[in-house]
Protein backbone atom coordinates (compact mmCIF):
# COMPACT_ATOMS: atom_id res chain seq x y z
CA UNK A 1 0.00 0.00 0.00
CA UNK A 2 0.82 3.84 -0.35
CA UNK A 3 1.99 3.44 3.48
CA UNK A 4 4.58 1.18 3.49
CA UNK A 5 5.41 1.47 -0.41
CA UNK A 6 6.83 4.99 0.24
CA UNK A 7 10.30 6.10 0.51
CA UNK A 8 9.93 7.52 3.67
CA UNK A 9 8.75 4.14 5.42
CA UNK A 10 11.56 2.76 4.15
CA UNK A 11 14.09 5.39 5.53
CA UNK A 12 12.40 5.05 8.83
CA UNK A 13 12.49 0.81 8.88
CA UNK A 14 16.52 1.87 7.81
CA UNK A 15 17.23 4.32 10.19
CA UNK A 16 15.45 2.02 13.12
CA UNK A 17 17.84 -0.69 12.39
CA UNK A 18 20.94 1.15 12.00
CA UNK A 19 19.88 2.35 15.41
CA UNK A 20 19.84 -1.28 17.06
CA UNK A 21 22.59 -2.31 14.86
CA UNK A 22 25.19 0.00 16.07
CA UNK A 23 24.07 0.22 19.42
CA UNK A 24 27.28 -1.51 20.83
CA UNK A 25 29.31 0.35 18.59
CA UNK A 26 27.73 3.55 19.92
CA UNK A 27 28.50 1.80 23.75
CA UNK A 28 32.11 1.10 22.35
CA UNK A 29 33.07 4.54 21.71
CA UNK A 30 31.30 5.66 24.95
CA UNK A 31 33.62 3.08 26.37
CA UNK A 32 36.78 3.84 24.41
CA UNK A 33 36.41 7.76 25.60
CA UNK A 34 35.94 7.02 29.19
CA UNK A 35 39.01 5.06 29.38
CA UNK A 36 41.61 7.06 27.29
CA UNK A 37 40.72 9.63 29.84
CA UNK A 38 38.90 12.26 27.62
CA UNK A 39 35.81 12.94 29.98
CA UNK A 40 38.07 13.10 32.99
CA UNK A 41 40.41 15.44 31.15
CA UNK A 42 37.72 17.97 30.00
CA UNK A 43 36.40 17.64 33.23
CA UNK A 44 39.58 18.85 34.85
CA UNK A 45 40.53 21.60 32.83
CA UNK A 46 37.25 23.13 33.39
CA UNK A 47 37.47 24.62 30.12
CA UNK A 48 37.28 23.34 26.14
CA UNK A 49 39.83 22.14 24.70
CA UNK A 50 40.31 21.65 21.19
CA UNK A 51 41.25 17.63 19.34
CA UNK A 52 44.80 18.21 19.31
CA UNK A 53 45.24 19.37 22.43
CA UNK A 54 43.18 16.59 23.70
CA UNK A 55 45.33 14.10 21.93
CA UNK A 56 48.41 15.66 23.22
CA UNK A 57 47.57 15.35 26.59
CA UNK A 58 46.37 11.90 26.32
CA UNK A 59 49.38 10.48 24.01
CA UNK A 60 47.09 9.55 21.13
CA UNK A 61 46.91 10.05 17.31
CA UNK A 62 45.58 14.08 16.61
CA UNK A 63 43.83 12.51 13.76
CA UNK A 64 42.62 9.25 15.82
CA UNK A 65 41.25 11.48 18.53
CA UNK A 66 38.86 14.20 16.23
CA UNK A 67 36.98 11.30 14.70
CA UNK A 68 36.55 9.94 18.28
CA UNK A 69 35.70 13.07 19.74
CA UNK A 70 33.79 14.18 16.59
CA UNK A 71 31.34 10.80 17.15
CA UNK A 72 31.15 11.72 20.85
CA UNK A 73 29.26 15.11 19.94
CA UNK A 74 26.92 12.96 17.59
CA UNK A 75 26.31 10.92 20.42
CA UNK A 76 25.69 13.88 22.87
CA UNK A 77 28.48 12.71 25.16
CA UNK A 78 30.52 15.89 24.62
CA UNK A 79 29.23 19.56 23.46
CA UNK A 80 31.18 21.35 21.25
CA UNK A 81 31.70 25.24 19.94
CA UNK A 82 33.84 27.39 17.47
CA UNK A 83 36.27 30.49 18.88
CA UNK A 84 38.53 31.84 17.54
CA UNK A 85 38.75 29.89 14.88
CA UNK A 86 39.18 26.70 16.63
CA UNK A 87 36.74 24.03 17.22
CA UNK A 88 36.86 23.11 20.95
CA UNK A 89 35.31 20.21 23.44
CA UNK A 90 33.70 20.01 26.43
CA UNK A 91 32.00 17.33 28.34
CA UNK A 92 28.16 17.17 28.84
CA UNK A 93 26.68 16.81 32.30
CA UNK A 94 25.71 13.02 31.44
CA UNK A 95 29.78 13.04 31.03
CA UNK A 96 30.30 14.84 34.04
CA UNK A 97 28.19 12.37 35.76
CA UNK A 98 29.01 9.03 34.53
CA UNK A 99 31.40 9.05 32.10
CA UNK A 100 34.57 10.51 33.92
CA UNK A 101 36.22 7.69 35.83
CA UNK A 102 36.47 10.09 38.86
CA UNK A 103 32.90 10.86 39.28
CA UNK A 104 31.79 9.10 42.36
CA UNK A 105 28.89 8.21 40.10
CA UNK A 106 30.89 6.87 36.91
CA UNK A 107 29.71 3.95 35.36
CA UNK A 108 33.36 3.19 33.63
CA UNK A 109 33.34 -0.59 35.27
CA UNK A 110 30.17 -1.09 33.80
CA UNK A 111 30.75 -0.09 30.62
CA UNK A 112 34.09 -1.37 31.03
CA UNK A 113 32.85 -5.09 31.53
CA UNK A 114 29.98 -4.73 28.98
CA UNK A 115 32.72 -3.78 26.37
CA UNK A 116 35.24 -6.45 27.05
CA UNK A 117 32.87 -9.21 28.23
CA UNK A 118 29.82 -9.31 27.50
CA UNK A 119 30.04 -7.93 23.45
CA UNK A 120 33.09 -11.10 23.46
CA UNK A 121 30.74 -13.37 25.12
CA UNK A 122 27.40 -13.03 22.84
CA UNK A 123 29.40 -14.73 20.32
CA UNK A 124 28.88 -17.83 22.44
CA UNK A 125 25.14 -17.15 22.83
CA UNK A 126 23.84 -19.67 20.32
CA UNK A 127 26.50 -22.45 22.18
CA UNK A 128 24.53 -21.29 25.20
CA UNK A 129 20.75 -21.53 24.78
CA UNK A 130 21.79 -25.07 23.29
CA UNK A 131 23.69 -26.31 25.74
CA UNK A 132 22.72 -24.12 28.92
CA UNK A 133 26.31 -23.25 29.97
CA UNK A 134 27.41 -20.45 30.94
CA UNK A 135 30.83 -18.02 31.14
CA UNK A 136 31.43 -16.65 35.02
CA UNK A 137 33.01 -13.22 35.75
CA UNK A 138 33.05 -11.45 38.32
CA UNK A 139 32.29 -7.98 37.31
CA UNK A 140 33.03 -6.45 41.18
CA UNK A 141 33.75 -2.79 39.52
CA UNK A 142 30.55 -2.81 37.57
CA UNK A 143 28.06 -3.82 40.77
CA UNK A 144 29.93 -1.41 42.87
CA UNK A 145 28.55 1.49 40.48
CA UNK A 146 25.06 0.32 40.46
CA UNK A 147 24.71 1.08 44.41
CA UNK A 148 26.21 4.63 44.11
CA UNK A 149 22.89 5.54 41.45
CA UNK A 150 19.72 3.45 43.30
CA UNK A 151 21.78 2.34 46.97
CA UNK A 152 19.95 5.01 48.79
CA UNK A 153 16.30 4.20 47.51
CA UNK A 154 16.85 0.78 47.48
CA UNK A 155 17.78 0.41 51.19
CA UNK A 156 15.35 2.99 52.25
CA UNK A 157 12.28 0.82 50.38
CA UNK A 158 11.34 -0.52 53.84
CA UNK A 159 12.22 0.45 57.47
CA UNK A 160 14.94 -1.73 58.37
CA UNK A 161 15.96 0.50 60.97
CA UNK A 162 14.71 -2.54 63.50
CA UNK A 163 17.72 -4.96 61.69
CA UNK A 164 20.51 -4.29 63.95
CA UNK A 165 22.49 -7.49 62.72
CA UNK A 166 22.74 -8.02 59.19
CA UNK A 167 24.62 -10.29 56.85
CA UNK A 168 25.04 -9.19 53.09
CA UNK A 169 25.65 -12.50 51.77
CA UNK A 170 27.55 -12.27 48.59
CA UNK A 171 28.39 -8.49 49.52
CA UNK A 172 31.87 -8.55 47.11
CA UNK A 173 32.67 -4.96 47.25
CA UNK A 174 30.70 -4.06 50.19
CA UNK A 175 29.10 -1.10 48.38
CA UNK A 176 25.35 -2.41 50.02
CA UNK A 177 26.52 -2.61 53.44
CA UNK A 178 28.30 0.84 53.04
CA UNK A 179 24.99 2.34 51.83
CA UNK A 180 22.96 0.73 54.86
CA UNK A 181 25.38 1.16 58.01
CA UNK A 182 25.48 5.04 56.54
CA UNK A 183 21.24 4.77 56.63
CA UNK A 184 20.64 3.29 59.93
CA UNK A 185 24.34 3.81 61.52
CA UNK A 186 23.18 1.77 64.80
CA UNK A 187 23.03 -1.41 62.75
CA UNK A 188 26.71 -3.53 61.62
CA UNK A 189 27.11 -5.58 58.38
CA UNK A 190 29.06 -8.74 57.85
CA UNK A 191 30.04 -9.51 54.19
CA UNK A 192 29.70 -13.04 53.36
CA UNK A 193 31.50 -13.69 50.27
CA UNK A 194 34.71 -16.06 48.71
CA UNK A 195 37.86 -15.56 50.82
CA UNK A 196 39.34 -13.63 47.67
CA UNK A 197 36.38 -12.05 46.98
CA UNK A 198 36.61 -11.29 50.61
CA UNK A 199 40.56 -10.26 50.24
CA UNK A 200 39.78 -7.83 46.79
CA UNK A 201 36.78 -5.98 49.04
CA UNK A 202 39.27 -5.15 51.88
CA UNK A 203 42.01 -4.36 49.70
CA UNK A 204 40.46 -1.84 47.47
CA UNK A 205 37.08 -1.32 48.38
CA UNK A 206 36.34 -1.32 52.28
CA UNK A 207 37.65 1.26 54.52
CA UNK A 208 39.67 0.17 57.74
CA UNK A 209 37.46 3.23 58.69
CA UNK A 210 34.56 1.32 58.69
CA UNK A 211 34.93 -0.27 61.90
CA UNK A 212 30.95 -1.21 61.32
CA UNK A 213 31.22 -3.34 58.36
CA UNK A 214 33.34 -6.80 58.86
CA UNK A 215 33.92 -9.85 56.74
CA UNK A 216 33.49 -13.89 56.88
CA UNK A 217 34.80 -16.15 54.18
CA UNK A 218 33.46 -18.82 52.86
CA UNK A 219 31.04 -20.36 50.41
CA UNK A 220 27.32 -19.46 51.35
CA UNK A 221 25.72 -22.82 50.04
CA UNK A 222 28.61 -25.50 52.16
CA UNK A 223 30.02 -23.02 54.92
CA UNK A 224 28.31 -21.84 57.99
CA UNK A 225 26.18 -19.33 58.11
CA UNK A 226 26.68 -16.00 60.57
CA UNK A 227 24.03 -15.48 62.52
CA UNK A 228 21.71 -12.29 61.66
CA UNK A 229 18.69 -10.32 61.93
CA UNK A 230 18.83 -9.70 58.54
CA UNK A 231 20.28 -11.29 55.54
CA UNK A 232 20.84 -9.20 51.98
CA UNK A 233 20.71 -10.88 49.01
CA UNK A 234 21.83 -8.02 46.11
CA UNK A 235 21.30 -9.67 42.66
CA UNK A 236 22.46 -12.54 43.86
CA UNK A 237 19.21 -14.81 43.39
CA UNK A 238 19.52 -14.24 39.47
CA UNK A 239 22.73 -15.83 39.36
CA UNK A 240 21.64 -18.99 40.79
CA UNK A 241 18.69 -22.24 39.34
CA UNK A 242 15.96 -22.70 41.29
CA UNK A 243 17.32 -25.48 43.19
CA UNK A 244 19.88 -23.75 44.25
CA UNK A 245 17.96 -20.70 45.50
CA UNK A 246 15.70 -22.75 47.72
CA UNK A 247 18.96 -24.56 48.87
CA UNK A 248 20.37 -20.94 49.57
CA UNK A 249 17.11 -19.48 51.18
CA UNK A 250 16.92 -22.78 53.50
CA UNK A 251 20.09 -22.40 54.94
CA UNK A 252 19.42 -18.77 55.50
CA UNK A 253 16.20 -19.09 57.31
CA UNK A 254 17.85 -21.85 59.68
CA UNK A 255 20.38 -19.60 60.56
CA UNK A 256 18.04 -16.80 60.80
CA UNK A 257 17.08 -14.65 64.05
CA UNK A 258 13.39 -15.51 64.77
CA UNK A 259 11.39 -12.49 63.79
CA UNK A 260 14.21 -11.37 61.41
CA UNK A 261 14.15 -11.82 57.24
CA UNK A 262 15.57 -12.00 54.28
CA UNK A 263 15.61 -8.95 51.68
CA UNK A 264 16.04 -9.66 48.23
CA UNK A 265 17.54 -6.92 45.51
CA UNK A 266 17.02 -7.44 41.83
CA UNK A 267 15.12 -6.52 38.38
CA UNK A 268 11.39 -8.28 38.58
CA UNK A 269 9.63 -9.52 35.36
CA UNK A 270 6.52 -8.68 35.25
CA UNK A 271 3.77 -11.71 35.85
CA UNK A 272 2.61 -11.69 31.85
CA UNK A 273 7.01 -11.99 31.20
CA UNK A 274 6.39 -8.98 28.91
CA UNK A 275 8.78 -6.64 30.39
CA UNK A 276 10.12 -4.81 31.47
CA UNK A 277 12.75 -5.09 28.38
CA UNK A 278 15.88 -4.87 30.57
CA UNK A 279 14.76 -8.22 32.68
CA UNK A 280 14.63 -9.98 29.56
CA UNK A 281 18.14 -8.52 28.14
CA UNK A 282 19.35 -9.18 31.60
CA UNK A 283 18.42 -12.95 31.60
CA UNK A 284 20.06 -13.49 28.33
CA UNK A 285 22.99 -11.89 29.88
CA UNK A 286 22.54 -14.64 32.65
CA UNK A 287 22.18 -17.44 30.17
CA UNK A 288 25.90 -16.36 29.18
CA UNK A 289 27.38 -15.95 32.65
CA UNK A 290 25.36 -18.21 34.90
CA UNK A 291 23.07 -21.18 35.54
CA UNK A 292 20.07 -18.44 36.91
CA UNK A 293 17.63 -15.91 35.19
CA UNK A 294 15.57 -12.89 35.99
CA UNK A 295 12.06 -13.80 38.09
CA UNK A 296 8.49 -12.75 38.51
CA UNK A 297 7.79 -12.11 41.92
CA UNK A 298 5.38 -14.83 41.75
CA UNK A 299 8.12 -17.09 41.43
CA UNK A 300 10.73 -14.92 43.78
CA UNK A 301 7.44 -15.91 46.18
CA UNK A 302 7.66 -19.71 45.29
CA UNK A 303 11.14 -19.67 46.03
CA UNK A 304 10.89 -17.81 49.52
CA UNK A 305 7.70 -19.85 50.45
CA UNK A 306 9.77 -23.28 49.89
CA UNK A 307 12.55 -22.10 52.22
CA UNK A 308 10.17 -21.01 54.91
CA UNK A 309 9.85 -17.73 54.78
CA UNK A 310 6.61 -15.87 55.69
CA UNK A 311 5.14 -12.53 55.16
CA UNK A 312 6.47 -11.49 51.89
CA UNK A 313 6.56 -7.81 50.92
CA UNK A 314 7.24 -6.55 47.27
CA UNK A 315 8.01 -2.75 46.62
CA UNK A 316 9.07 -1.33 43.42
CA UNK A 317 12.33 1.27 42.84
CA UNK A 318 13.33 3.16 39.90
CA UNK A 319 15.64 0.60 38.82
CA UNK A 320 15.37 -2.58 41.13
CA UNK A 321 12.99 -4.19 43.06
CA UNK A 322 13.08 -5.37 46.58
CA UNK A 323 11.19 -8.40 48.27
CA UNK A 324 11.04 -8.86 52.24
CA UNK A 325 10.46 -11.93 53.47
CA UNK A 326 9.95 -12.59 57.33
CA UNK A 327 10.99 -15.83 59.66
Amino acid sequence: NKITSGSSFHVTILNSFLLYSLAPFCIQIMFTASDLGVFDLLMESKEPLTSVTIAERLGTSPFGMERLLEACVGLKYLQVERKDNQTLYGNTDLANLYLAKSSLKSQYHSLKFTSEFIYMGMQYLADSVRSKSGLQKIFMGAMDEKWHLFGREIMTAFDLSHFPLVCDVGGCTGACAKEYISLYPNSTVTILDLPEIVEQAKNHYVSSQDHQITFHKGDFFKDPIPEADLYILARVLHDWSDEKCVQLLTRLHKACKPGGGVLIVEMVLNEDRKGPVRCHLYSVIMLLLTEGQERTASEYNALLSAAGFKEIQQKKTSFFDTILARK
